[in-house]
């Protein structure tokens, strides 16, 4: 909607079909009733809120397994000019250059990344800001400070934050921003009013909007 136009380099997972179940690659994504119960009490209290989105969220978390991924021709090529020293690592496929690699990282497109996003965020969450993960949606997060409850849900990268207090979003906004920001810094929008997928909400106001 910004105008924005984006890219990203993805692996090819489709061969992990074989072997992965869907328990062990399915991704987790806020519901829309929770979305909208949210979006209520943000309007009914008033809260504070913010949009963040991760930047490179995938290659925040480790692989969890041996993975390798084929680079070829125009790929090879970008990889050299970035690092030389990678040349010595090309061999010829019926005369296409090659280079495999080993996956340290949860690359976009590998079937399993971004549950083990999800598994990092909601970790980070729970272990070190003291959040509690709702027993009904797994991508909603609370916890009580000064005495009003913190409300975090995300879909994927993309989080919302709300509270009464500016300052304490703010500084939970920082605590995010230390984990997750430290190769790029999070895109950050914070206020009373704010597009969230399918409502507009507006200081104590909530008005239904087009999808």
């Amino acid at each position: 909607r910004s105008g924005e136009v984006k890219a990203r380099g993805c692996a090819d997972g489709r061969p992990q079909r074989i072997y992965k179940t869907k328990e062990e690659v399915h991704s987790l994504t806020v519901s829309f009733e929770a979305m909208t119960i949210t979006a209520i009490f943000d309007a009914m209290e008033g809260r504070d809120m913010a949009i963040l989105d991760i930047p490179g969220t995938f290659m925040q978390a480790k692989i969890d397994e041996l993975l390798h991924v084929k680079l070829e021709d125009e790929m090879v090529d970008l990889l050299i000019r970035l690092d030389p020293t990678y040349a010595q690592y090309i061999v010829y496929e019926e005369r296409r250059k090659v280079i495999y690699t080993e996956l340290d990282k949860a690359l976009y497109g590998t079937m399993q990344a971004a549950y083990l996003f999800w598994k990092k965020l909601t970790s980070f969450l729970v272990e070190k800001l003291g959040f509690t993960i709702n027993p009904y949606d797994a991508c909603v997060a609370n916890k009580t400070i000064a005495g009003n409850q913190f409300t975090i849900y995300w879909h994927v990268d993309d989080l919302k934050l709300s509270h009464k207090s500016p300052r304490i979003v703010t500084k939970i906004i920082k605590k995010i921003q230390d984990e997750f920001g430290k190769e790029a810094p999070l895109t950050v929008k914070q206020g009373k009013v704010f597009d969230d997928y399918y409502q507009r909400v507006e200081g104590t106001t909530l008005r239904s909007g087009k999808p």
